[in-house]
């Protein structure tokens, strides 16, 4: 068996090390490719591949198509739309992502973005501080019940919402349970988004939604930018004088939205809500022993495709 590790954007070292020693422990074969120019190398490498691992690495029907011996490919992450799953479906590969790996690092940056806003992005100004403010959940998986763990802990109240959970399961998670999403932005000073981009979801938050904040809120995005309507944000933002945006994942129109509403708009130069060397490791190598369990044992606890 052989397990291709592709990354434009490569594991820090350390991973790197420690994917090969999962994999050549169960006695398969490791190989690596870092840094590559396109799809056709992608294409090129994984033609002998058993299995592949990827990060943001776009997995399309053309790279499944040339890969006759893939069974498996997994995504050291969470999201998975680099992923054509339907591709995979087609050839019998199992797809799959590594859901909790990555969870902290981006819940520390959700707290710290709501934090850099209420300081006025560290300018000189006189700003204000998140306890005793409300906190609404998006969606209430891995990162947001961190989100809500750390923010109670500094001493905010927090809602959340999530379509897949009953009551009691987001009650026992630490947070009050809202009956949707109209009701948990109308209530909260800060909201945070956890939603993945799916055909329901994108363009899901957009005018009216962010236009029932309550005054001086701010909307916190650390999901997908696919999910936010960019256009009913820059009315929002016109409209709302009061409202902020902050991002790891910038818009289309964000210089627009930068030109025109100066401090109440952030993005991050580039997508860093996974971008620690810990959360790096974990994913990498959770990966690896995915794929080993699946030769091993036919275990597909994480699959995401039919």
């Amino acid at each position: 068996m052989k397990v291709l590790v592709a990354t434009q954007k490569p594991f820090a070292p350390v991973a790197v090390e420690g994917i090969r020693k999962i994999v050549e422990a169960a006695g398969y074969e490791f190989a690596l490719l870092e840094k590559y120019a396109g799809e056709a190398e992608l294409a090129a490498a994984v033609a002998d591949a058993d299995a592949l691992i990827v990060r943001s690495d776009k997995v399309t029907a053309d790279v499944v198509a040339a890969a006759p011996k893939l069974r498996i490919v997994v995504r050291a992450g969470a999201g998975y739309d680099n992923l054509d799953l339907a591709a995979c479906s087609a050839r019998g590969v199992v797809a799959m992502n590594t859901p909790g790996q990555n969870s902290n690092a981006v819940a520390e940056l959700a707290i710290a973005m709501m934090i850099f806003m209420a300081r006025g992005q560290f300018t000189p100004s006189t700003g204000s501080e998140i306890s005793g403010r409300t906190l609404g959940v998006q969606a209430f998986g891995n990162v947001g019940r961190l989100v809500a763990a750390k923010a109670a802990a500094l001493g905010m109240k927090v809602l959340a919402t999530d379509p897949f959970l009953t009551p009691e399961q987001i009650r026992l998670g630490g947070a009050e349970p809202v009956a949707g999403v109209e009701e948990l932005y109308s209530r909260s000073d800060y909201v945070s988004v956890h939603i993945p981009a799916t055909p329901q979801t994108v363009g899901s938050i957009g005018r009216d939604l962010i236009c029932s904040m309550p005054k001086n809120a701010v909307l916190v995005n650390t999901a997908r930018k696919e999910v936010i309507d960019e256009a009913g944000l820059e009315q929002a933002l016109e409209e709302r004088p009061d409202i902020r945006y902050v991002t790891d994942v910038a818009p289309g129109n964000y210089e627009t939205l930068r030109n025109r509403f100066g401090l109440r708009v952030f993005a991050t130069p580039k997508k860093m809500g996974a971008q620690t060397a810990e959360a790096n490791i974990n994913a990498g190598l959770a990966a690896a022993r995915q794929i080993v369990a699946y030769f091993e044992n036919g275990d597909e606890k994480y699959r995401l495709n039919k």
